[in-house]
Protein backbone atom coordinates (compact mmCIF):
# COMPACT_ATOMS: atom_id res chain seq x y z
CA UNK A 1 0.00 0.00 0.00
CA UNK A 2 1.75 3.68 -0.74
CA UNK A 3 0.70 6.47 1.16
CA UNK A 4 1.38 10.09 0.20
CA UNK A 5 5.01 11.09 0.14
CA UNK A 6 4.79 14.78 2.56
CA UNK A 7 1.68 15.23 3.88
CA UNK A 8 2.85 17.95 5.96
CA UNK A 9 3.94 20.22 3.33
CA UNK A 10 0.86 18.69 0.22
CA UNK A 11 -2.31 18.70 2.61
CA UNK A 12 -0.78 21.45 4.99
CA UNK A 13 -3.38 24.09 3.65
CA UNK A 14 -6.79 21.97 3.82
CA UNK A 15 -9.34 23.43 5.74
CA UNK A 16 -11.75 21.20 8.32
CA UNK A 17 -14.39 21.85 5.48
CA UNK A 18 -12.28 20.54 2.60
CA UNK A 19 -11.32 17.30 4.68
CA UNK A 20 -14.49 16.98 5.28
CA UNK A 21 -15.48 16.89 1.85
CA UNK A 22 -12.43 14.78 0.48
CA UNK A 23 -13.47 12.19 3.05
CA UNK A 24 -17.28 12.23 1.84
CA UNK A 25 -16.32 12.27 -1.79
CA UNK A 26 -14.23 9.22 -1.25
CA UNK A 27 -15.99 7.25 1.11
CA UNK A 28 -20.25 5.85 0.66
CA UNK A 29 -20.60 6.62 4.32
CA UNK A 30 -17.86 8.13 7.01
CA UNK A 31 -18.27 8.05 10.66
CA UNK A 32 -16.55 10.27 13.08
CA UNK A 33 -15.96 8.03 16.17
CA UNK A 34 -14.68 8.87 19.56
CA UNK A 35 -11.92 7.02 21.88
CA UNK A 36 -15.32 5.40 23.47
CA UNK A 37 -16.83 3.77 20.04
CA UNK A 38 -19.93 6.65 19.74
CA UNK A 39 -20.42 8.00 16.64
CA UNK A 40 -20.02 11.80 17.18
CA UNK A 41 -20.81 12.76 13.10
CA UNK A 42 -22.14 11.18 10.55
CA UNK A 43 -21.22 11.45 6.52
CA UNK A 44 -23.48 9.71 3.57
CA UNK A 45 -21.69 10.38 0.50
CA UNK A 46 -24.84 7.91 -1.20
CA UNK A 47 -27.89 8.67 -2.58
CA UNK A 48 -28.74 4.97 -2.51
CA UNK A 49 -27.96 4.77 1.49
CA UNK A 50 -29.60 8.54 2.50
CA UNK A 51 -33.33 6.63 2.76
CA UNK A 52 -31.36 3.89 5.39
CA UNK A 53 -31.81 6.60 8.65
CA UNK A 54 -27.62 7.24 9.13
CA UNK A 55 -28.57 10.56 10.90
CA UNK A 56 -30.05 8.71 13.64
CA UNK A 57 -26.78 6.70 14.41
CA UNK A 58 -25.41 10.13 16.42
CA UNK A 59 -24.98 9.40 20.00
CA UNK A 60 -25.41 6.40 19.49
CA UNK A 61 -22.64 3.19 19.86
CA UNK A 62 -21.15 1.96 16.48
CA UNK A 63 -21.44 -1.74 17.74
CA UNK A 64 -25.33 -1.19 18.36
CA UNK A 65 -25.69 -0.01 14.68
CA UNK A 66 -24.54 -3.46 12.94
CA UNK A 67 -25.58 -6.75 13.14
CA UNK A 68 -24.72 -8.90 16.11
CA UNK A 69 -22.35 -11.14 14.02
CA UNK A 70 -20.38 -7.79 12.89
CA UNK A 71 -20.10 -6.04 16.57
CA UNK A 72 -16.58 -8.28 17.38
CA UNK A 73 -15.39 -6.67 14.56
CA UNK A 74 -16.37 -3.59 15.40
CA UNK A 75 -14.22 -4.09 18.25
CA UNK A 76 -11.47 -5.15 16.25
CA UNK A 77 -11.16 -2.15 14.19
CA UNK A 78 -11.59 0.25 17.01
CA UNK A 79 -8.58 -1.85 18.45
CA UNK A 80 -6.47 -1.63 15.57
CA UNK A 81 -6.94 2.02 15.07
CA UNK A 82 -6.61 2.91 18.79
CA UNK A 83 -3.20 1.21 18.84
CA UNK A 84 -2.18 2.20 15.11
CA UNK A 85 -1.72 -0.81 13.72
CA UNK A 86 -1.74 -1.36 9.83
CA UNK A 87 -5.09 -0.98 8.38
CA UNK A 88 -7.59 -3.99 7.89
CA UNK A 89 -10.95 -3.52 5.78
CA UNK A 90 -14.39 -5.30 7.70
CA UNK A 91 -17.12 -6.43 6.17
CA UNK A 92 -20.11 -5.15 8.76
CA UNK A 93 -23.97 -5.46 7.53
CA UNK A 94 -26.23 -2.77 9.12
CA UNK A 95 -30.03 -3.98 9.78
CA UNK A 96 -32.60 -2.45 7.12
CA UNK A 97 -36.05 -0.86 7.50
CA UNK A 98 -36.70 -2.21 3.84
CA UNK A 99 -35.55 -5.86 3.46
CA UNK A 100 -32.58 -7.29 3.37
CA UNK A 101 -28.87 -6.26 5.93
CA UNK A 102 -26.70 -3.70 3.65
CA UNK A 103 -23.27 -5.00 3.85
CA UNK A 104 -20.74 -1.85 4.30
CA UNK A 105 -16.72 -2.27 3.95
CA UNK A 106 -15.21 -0.56 6.50
CA UNK A 107 -11.67 0.65 7.47
CA UNK A 108 -10.91 2.75 10.75
CA UNK A 109 -8.30 5.52 10.58
CA UNK A 110 -7.22 7.32 13.88
CA UNK A 111 -7.17 10.96 13.93
CA UNK A 112 -6.08 13.56 16.44
CA UNK A 113 -4.80 13.07 19.73
CA UNK A 114 -7.92 12.36 21.18
CA UNK A 115 -8.59 8.99 20.31
CA UNK A 116 -11.21 10.01 17.42
CA UNK A 117 -11.34 7.76 14.52
CA UNK A 118 -13.03 8.04 11.47
CA UNK A 119 -14.38 4.69 9.99
CA UNK A 120 -14.57 4.91 6.37
CA UNK A 121 -16.89 2.62 4.36
CA UNK A 122 -17.86 1.16 0.87
CA UNK A 123 -21.11 0.58 0.02
CA UNK A 124 -20.92 -3.34 -1.37
CA UNK A 125 -24.35 -4.45 -2.00
CA UNK A 126 -23.40 -4.11 -6.10
CA UNK A 127 -20.70 -6.75 -4.86
CA UNK A 128 -23.12 -8.57 -2.64
CA UNK A 129 -26.03 -8.85 -5.50
CA UNK A 130 -23.14 -10.20 -7.95
CA UNK A 131 -22.01 -12.48 -5.34
CA UNK A 132 -25.50 -13.99 -4.89
CA UNK A 133 -26.35 -14.19 -8.70
CA UNK A 134 -22.94 -16.35 -9.30
CA UNK A 135 -24.07 -18.75 -6.17
CA UNK A 136 -27.46 -18.86 -7.94
CA UNK A 137 -25.86 -19.41 -10.99
CA UNK A 138 -23.59 -22.20 -9.89
CA UNK A 139 -26.30 -23.85 -7.73
CA UNK A 140 -28.50 -24.14 -11.15
CA UNK A 141 -25.47 -25.59 -13.04
CA UNK A 142 -25.34 -28.11 -9.75
CA UNK A 143 -28.88 -29.19 -10.16
CA UNK A 144 -28.85 -29.33 -14.26
CA UNK A 145 -25.66 -31.63 -13.47
CA UNK A 146 -27.43 -33.87 -11.13
CA UNK A 147 -30.22 -34.30 -13.09
CA UNK A 148 -28.43 -35.27 -16.00
CA UNK A 149 -26.90 -37.76 -14.15
CA UNK A 150 -29.91 -39.14 -12.42
CA UNK A 151 -30.67 -39.46 -16.35
CA UNK A 152 -27.57 -40.59 -17.62
CA UNK A 153 -27.74 -43.83 -14.92
CA UNK A 154 -31.44 -44.21 -15.54
CA UNK A 155 -30.53 -45.00 -19.05
CA UNK A 156 -27.55 -46.46 -17.98
CA UNK A 157 -29.91 -48.96 -15.79
CA UNK A 158 -32.63 -49.48 -18.67
CA UNK A 159 -29.90 -49.76 -21.32
CA UNK A 160 -27.89 -52.57 -18.97
CA UNK A 161 -31.29 -54.44 -17.20
CA UNK A 162 -33.49 -54.15 -20.62
CA UNK A 163 -34.05 -57.69 -21.98
CA UNK A 164 -34.39 -56.50 -25.85
CA UNK A 165 -31.25 -56.52 -27.33
CA UNK A 166 -29.74 -53.44 -28.29
CA UNK A 167 -26.94 -51.79 -30.26
CA UNK A 168 -25.58 -48.40 -30.44
CA UNK A 169 -24.00 -47.40 -33.85
CA UNK A 170 -22.23 -44.48 -34.90
CA UNK A 171 -24.27 -43.19 -38.34
CA UNK A 172 -21.44 -42.18 -40.51
CA UNK A 173 -18.94 -45.43 -39.92
CA UNK A 174 -21.41 -48.10 -38.46
CA UNK A 175 -19.34 -49.23 -35.86
CA UNK A 176 -20.86 -50.32 -32.56
CA UNK A 177 -20.24 -47.72 -29.88
CA UNK A 178 -22.13 -49.92 -27.58
CA UNK A 179 -24.01 -53.05 -26.54
CA UNK A 180 -25.92 -54.07 -23.99
CA UNK A 181 -25.38 -57.64 -22.28
CA UNK A 182 -28.58 -59.01 -24.07
CA UNK A 183 -27.24 -58.18 -27.37
CA UNK A 184 -24.28 -59.38 -26.43
CA UNK A 185 -25.94 -62.79 -25.47
CA UNK A 186 -27.96 -63.06 -28.37
CA UNK A 187 -24.80 -61.98 -30.61
CA UNK A 188 -22.92 -64.87 -28.37
CA UNK A 189 -19.65 -62.19 -28.31
CA UNK A 190 -18.60 -60.06 -24.95
CA UNK A 191 -19.79 -56.53 -25.37
CA UNK A 192 -15.96 -55.46 -25.12
CA UNK A 193 -15.56 -57.38 -28.14
CA UNK A 194 -18.62 -56.62 -30.29
CA UNK A 195 -17.51 -52.69 -29.62
CA UNK A 196 -15.25 -51.13 -32.46
CA UNK A 197 -17.01 -53.55 -34.79
CA UNK A 198 -18.85 -52.45 -38.01
CA UNK A 199 -22.71 -54.00 -37.68
CA UNK A 200 -22.10 -55.16 -41.10
CA UNK A 201 -19.79 -58.12 -39.32
CA UNK A 202 -22.43 -59.13 -37.23
CA UNK A 203 -24.32 -60.82 -39.74
CA UNK A 204 -24.12 -63.21 -42.63
CA UNK A 205 -22.52 -62.45 -46.17
CA UNK A 206 -26.35 -62.72 -47.58
CA UNK A 207 -28.06 -60.64 -45.21
CA UNK A 208 -25.39 -57.74 -44.75
CA UNK A 209 -27.26 -55.85 -47.88
CA UNK A 210 -30.46 -56.24 -46.23
CA UNK A 211 -29.02 -54.20 -43.14
CA UNK A 212 -27.01 -51.91 -44.81
CA UNK A 213 -30.19 -50.75 -46.66
CA UNK A 214 -32.09 -50.22 -44.54
CA UNK A 215 -29.99 -48.28 -42.22
CA UNK A 216 -29.52 -46.11 -45.65
CA UNK A 217 -33.04 -45.52 -45.31
CA UNK A 218 -33.03 -44.08 -41.53
CA UNK A 219 -32.10 -40.84 -42.25
CA UNK A 220 -34.90 -39.57 -44.38
CA UNK A 221 -37.55 -41.07 -42.09
CA UNK A 222 -35.96 -40.67 -38.21
CA UNK A 223 -36.51 -44.66 -37.99
CA UNK A 224 -37.15 -47.64 -40.43
CA UNK A 225 -39.21 -50.77 -40.72
CA UNK A 226 -37.99 -53.95 -39.87
CA UNK A 227 -36.34 -56.21 -41.82
CA UNK A 228 -35.43 -60.22 -41.16
CA UNK A 229 -31.45 -60.76 -41.10
CA UNK A 230 -29.30 -63.60 -39.97
CA UNK A 231 -26.28 -63.42 -37.32
CA UNK A 232 -23.14 -64.70 -38.52
CA UNK A 233 -23.16 -67.98 -37.01
CA UNK A 234 -26.40 -67.89 -35.42
CA UNK A 235 -29.21 -70.22 -36.89
CA UNK A 236 -31.90 -67.88 -36.39
CA UNK A 237 -33.26 -65.31 -38.53
CA UNK A 238 -34.30 -61.74 -36.64
CA UNK A 239 -35.82 -59.07 -36.77
CA UNK A 240 -33.64 -56.04 -37.25
CA UNK A 241 -35.03 -52.03 -37.09
CA UNK A 242 -33.50 -49.12 -35.86
CA UNK A 243 -34.33 -45.64 -35.31
CA UNK A 244 -31.62 -41.65 -35.62
CA UNK A 245 -31.43 -39.67 -32.69
CA UNK A 246 -28.50 -37.18 -32.30
CA UNK A 247 -25.69 -36.56 -29.86
CA UNK A 248 -23.80 -33.34 -29.51
CA UNK A 249 -22.64 -33.14 -32.89
CA UNK A 250 -22.80 -36.81 -34.44
CA UNK A 251 -25.74 -38.60 -35.43
CA UNK A 252 -26.52 -42.13 -34.16
CA UNK A 253 -28.45 -45.75 -35.03
CA UNK A 254 -30.18 -47.44 -32.36
CA UNK A 255 -30.52 -50.89 -33.35
CA UNK A 256 -32.85 -53.21 -32.01
CA UNK A 257 -32.86 -57.00 -32.98
CA UNK A 258 -35.33 -59.31 -31.88
CA UNK A 259 -36.06 -63.11 -31.99
CA UNK A 260 -39.37 -64.49 -33.72
CA UNK A 261 -41.66 -65.04 -30.91
CA UNK A 262 -40.32 -62.94 -28.58
CA UNK A 263 -42.30 -60.26 -28.26
CA UNK A 264 -44.82 -62.78 -27.65
CA UNK A 265 -43.31 -64.48 -25.06
CA UNK A 266 -42.64 -61.57 -23.50
CA UNK A 267 -46.48 -60.90 -23.40
CA UNK A 268 -47.23 -64.12 -21.99
CA UNK A 269 -44.98 -63.31 -19.22
CA UNK A 270 -46.14 -60.16 -18.57
CA UNK A 271 -49.90 -62.09 -18.46
CA UNK A 272 -49.00 -64.52 -15.78
CA UNK A 273 -47.43 -62.21 -13.58
CA UNK A 274 -51.03 -60.07 -13.82
CA UNK A 275 -52.86 -62.98 -12.72
CA UNK A 276 -50.61 -63.94 -10.23
CA UNK A 277 -50.52 -60.61 -8.50
CA UNK A 278 -54.57 -60.74 -9.13
CA UNK A 279 -54.90 -63.74 -7.20
CA UNK A 280 -52.79 -62.22 -4.73
CA UNK A 281 -55.00 -59.62 -4.45
CA UNK A 282 -57.65 -61.47 -4.21
CA UNK A 283 -56.91 -64.58 -1.30
CA UNK A 284 -58.80 -64.65 1.91
CA UNK A 285 -55.74 -64.63 3.67
CA UNK A 286 -53.68 -61.56 4.37
CA UNK A 287 -50.30 -61.15 2.24
CA UNK A 288 -47.91 -58.32 3.34
CA UNK A 289 -44.83 -57.36 1.37
CA UNK A 290 -42.48 -55.24 3.99
CA UNK A 291 -38.88 -54.25 3.26
CA UNK A 292 -36.23 -55.82 5.28
CA UNK A 293 -36.81 -54.18 8.35
CA UNK A 294 -40.41 -55.16 8.61
CA UNK A 295 -41.69 -51.86 6.85
CA UNK A 296 -44.85 -52.43 4.62
CA UNK A 297 -44.29 -52.05 0.60
CA UNK A 298 -47.60 -53.73 -0.34
CA UNK A 299 -50.38 -55.33 1.30
CA UNK A 300 -53.88 -56.92 -0.04
CA UNK A 301 -57.07 -56.56 0.43
CA UNK A 302 -57.92 -59.24 2.77
CA UNK A 303 -54.86 -57.74 5.41
CA UNK A 304 -56.59 -54.19 4.77
CA UNK A 305 -59.89 -55.77 6.04
CA UNK A 306 -58.03 -58.04 9.14
CA UNK A 307 -56.34 -54.68 10.32
CA UNK A 308 -59.55 -52.77 10.36
CA UNK A 309 -58.22 -49.86 7.71
CA UNK A 310 -60.00 -48.53 4.65
CA UNK A 311 -56.73 -48.67 1.93
CA UNK A 312 -53.70 -50.34 1.46
CA UNK A 313 -52.10 -46.60 1.45
CA UNK A 314 -52.73 -46.52 5.10
CA UNK A 315 -50.42 -49.52 5.72
CA UNK A 316 -47.47 -48.71 3.83
CA UNK A 317 -44.33 -47.25 5.01
CA UNK A 318 -45.88 -48.58 8.64
CA UNK A 319 -43.98 -51.17 10.81
CA UNK A 320 -45.83 -54.88 10.80
CA UNK A 321 -44.70 -54.75 14.28
CA UNK A 322 -48.15 -52.47 14.68
CA UNK A 323 -50.72 -54.71 13.86
CA UNK A 324 -48.70 -57.78 15.96
CA UNK A 325 -49.88 -58.89 19.38
CA UNK A 326 -46.84 -58.65 21.21
CA UNK A 327 -44.78 -55.65 19.89
CA UNK A 328 -41.68 -55.43 19.50
CA UNK A 329 -41.40 -59.40 20.10
CA UNK A 330 -43.31 -61.23 17.29
CA UNK A 331 -41.72 -59.17 14.15
CA UNK A 332 -38.42 -59.08 15.78
CA UNK A 333 -38.57 -63.22 16.06
CA UNK A 334 -39.90 -63.47 12.60
CA UNK A 335 -37.17 -61.39 10.75
CA UNK A 336 -34.73 -63.42 12.94
CA UNK A 337 -35.85 -66.45 11.34
CA UNK A 338 -36.02 -65.26 8.30
CA UNK A 339 -32.13 -64.53 7.98
CA UNK A 340 -31.41 -67.13 9.12
CA UNK A 341 -33.88 -69.89 7.40
CA UNK A 342 -35.16 -68.34 4.67
CA UNK A 343 -38.76 -68.99 5.53
CA UNK A 344 -40.89 -69.21 8.52
CA UNK A 345 -44.50 -71.56 8.66
CA UNK A 346 -47.48 -71.35 11.38
CA UNK A 347 -46.33 -68.94 13.57
CA UNK A 348 -48.86 -68.05 15.90
CA UNK A 349 -49.92 -64.66 16.93
CA UNK A 350 -52.65 -62.07 17.03
CA UNK A 351 -53.63 -59.07 14.60
CA UNK A 352 -54.95 -56.09 16.34
CA UNK A 353 -57.28 -53.96 14.17
CA UNK A 354 -56.83 -50.49 13.91
CA UNK A 355 -60.44 -49.77 15.99
CA UNK A 356 -59.16 -52.49 18.70
CA UNK A 357 -60.16 -55.66 17.65
CA UNK A 358 -58.21 -58.82 17.88
CA UNK A 359 -57.59 -62.09 15.73
CA UNK A 360 -55.87 -65.35 16.61
CA UNK A 361 -53.64 -65.91 13.38
CA UNK A 362 -51.03 -67.78 11.74
CA UNK A 363 -48.10 -66.45 9.70
CA UNK A 364 -46.06 -68.44 7.20
CA UNK A 365 -43.32 -66.21 5.68
CA UNK A 366 -40.40 -66.21 3.61
CA UNK A 367 -37.12 -63.98 2.61
CA UNK A 368 -36.66 -62.83 -0.77
CA UNK A 369 -33.05 -62.19 -1.76
CA UNK A 370 -32.19 -59.25 -4.24
CA UNK A 371 -28.89 -57.71 -4.81
CA UNK A 372 -30.58 -54.23 -4.39
CA UNK A 373 -33.57 -54.44 -3.13
CA UNK A 374 -34.27 -57.55 -0.68
CA UNK A 375 -38.14 -58.13 1.00
CA UNK A 376 -39.89 -60.39 2.97
CA UNK A 377 -43.44 -61.93 2.48
CA UNK A 378 -45.68 -62.43 4.71
CA UNK A 379 -49.17 -64.47 4.67
CA UNK A 380 -51.23 -63.78 7.48
CA UNK A 381 -54.20 -66.94 8.23
CA UNK A 382 -57.26 -66.06 10.67
CA UNK A 383 -57.62 -69.31 12.50
CA UNK A 384 -59.86 -67.25 15.13
CA UNK A 385 -62.75 -69.99 13.98
CA UNK A 386 -60.91 -72.86 14.40
CA UNK A 387 -59.36 -72.11 17.97
CA UNK A 388 -62.69 -71.34 19.07
CA UNK A 389 -64.59 -73.94 21.02
CA UNK A 390 -67.46 -73.96 22.72
CA UNK A 391 -67.85 -75.45 26.38
CA UNK A 392 -69.63 -78.70 24.72
CA UNK A 393 -67.45 -79.20 21.75
CA UNK A 394 -65.07 -81.75 22.19
CA UNK A 395 -61.15 -81.45 21.74
CA UNK A 396 -58.60 -83.52 21.35
CA UNK A 397 -55.93 -83.72 24.01
CA UNK A 398 -52.07 -83.53 23.67
CA UNK A 399 -50.76 -86.83 23.80
CA UNK A 400 -47.21 -86.50 25.22
CA UNK A 401 -44.81 -83.88 27.04
CA UNK A 402 -43.47 -83.29 23.90
CA UNK A 403 -46.91 -81.77 21.68
CA UNK A 404 -47.53 -79.94 24.99
CA UNK A 405 -43.36 -77.93 24.03
CA UNK A 406 -45.31 -77.83 20.82
CA UNK A 407 -48.03 -75.16 22.04
CA UNK A 408 -45.33 -72.81 23.71
CA UNK A 409 -45.59 -69.66 21.55
CA UNK A 410 -49.05 -70.50 19.59
CA UNK A 411 -51.51 -70.73 23.04
CA UNK A 412 -51.31 -68.16 26.46
CA UNK A 413 -49.60 -70.18 29.36
CA UNK A 414 -52.39 -70.30 31.18
CA UNK A 415 -53.93 -72.39 28.50
CA UNK A 416 -51.61 -74.82 28.15
CA UNK A 417 -51.35 -75.55 32.18
CA UNK A 418 -54.88 -76.26 31.57
CA UNK A 419 -54.29 -78.26 29.05
CA UNK A 420 -51.39 -80.28 31.14
CA UNK A 421 -54.39 -81.12 33.81
CA UNK A 422 -56.73 -82.60 31.37
CA UNK A 423 -53.82 -84.77 30.68
CA UNK A 424 -52.57 -85.68 33.11
CA UNK A 425 -56.53 -86.59 34.70
CA UNK A 426 -56.90 -88.41 31.00
CA UNK A 427 -53.84 -90.43 32.16
CA UNK A 428 -54.83 -91.19 35.89
CA UNK A 429 -58.26 -92.50 35.01
CA UNK A 430 -57.46 -94.37 32.20
CA UNK A 431 -54.50 -96.09 34.62
CA UNK A 432 -57.61 -96.72 37.21
CA UNK A 433 -59.76 -98.85 34.59
CA UNK A 434 -56.65 -100.42 33.59
CA UNK A 435 -55.66 -101.49 36.86
CA UNK A 436 -59.40 -102.15 37.79
CA UNK A 437 -60.25 -104.60 34.41
CA UNK A 438 -62.50 -101.38 33.68
CA UNK A 439 -64.30 -101.98 37.26
CA UNK A 440 -65.53 -98.63 36.98
CA UNK A 441 -67.09 -98.24 40.60
CA UNK A 442 -63.47 -99.34 41.73
CA UNK A 443 -61.68 -97.18 39.59
CA UNK A 444 -63.93 -94.34 41.25
CA UNK A 445 -62.98 -95.36 44.70
CA UNK A 446 -59.14 -95.47 43.77
CA UNK A 447 -59.38 -92.17 42.45
CA UNK A 448 -61.21 -90.58 45.21
CA UNK A 449 -64.46 -89.61 42.80
CA UNK A 450 -67.56 -90.33 43.05
CA UNK A 451 -69.06 -92.87 40.33
CA UNK A 452 -71.36 -89.64 38.63
CA UNK A 453 -68.10 -87.93 38.91
CA UNK A 454 -66.04 -90.34 36.91
CA UNK A 455 -68.99 -90.93 34.04
CA UNK A 456 -68.69 -87.03 33.65
CA UNK A 457 -64.76 -87.20 33.00
CA UNK A 458 -65.33 -90.05 31.02
CA UNK A 459 -67.57 -88.39 28.90
CA UNK A 460 -65.31 -85.40 28.41
CA UNK A 461 -62.16 -87.32 27.68
CA UNK A 462 -63.65 -89.85 25.77
CA UNK A 463 -62.48 -93.06 27.83
CA UNK A 464 -64.05 -96.25 28.25
CA UNK A 465 -67.61 -97.63 26.74
CA UNK A 466 -70.19 -95.70 27.99
CA UNK A 467 -72.74 -98.28 26.84
CA UNK A 468 -71.03 -100.96 29.00
CA UNK A 469 -72.74 -101.34 32.62
CA UNK A 470 -70.95 -101.15 35.57
CA UNK A 471 -69.51 -104.19 36.80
Amino acid sequence: MAEFQAPERSLAGLSAETTALLISAAADVALMVDGKGVIRDVSVGSDELAPEGYSKWVGRSWAETVTVESRPKVVELLSDAAKKRARRWRHLNHPSTRGADVPVLYAAVPVGNEGNIIAIGRDMRSVATLQQRLVDAQQSMERDYLRLRHLETRYRLLFQMGAEAVLIVDAGSQKVLEANPAAARLIGESGKKLVGRTLAECFTTRTRGQVAAMLQRVPAAGRSEEVQAKLSGGQHELTVSAALFRQESSALFLVRLTLPGASTANVAANAERSMLLQALESVPDGFVVTDIEGRILSANTAFVEMTQLTAPEQARGQSLDRWLGRAGVDLSVLIANLRQQGSVRLFATQLHGQHGGSTQVEISATHVPHDEHPCLGFTIRDVGRRLTRGPEASRELPRSASDLTKLVGRVPLKDIVGETTDLIEKMCISAALELTRDNRASAAEMLGLSRQSLYVKLRRYGVGDLGDSDS
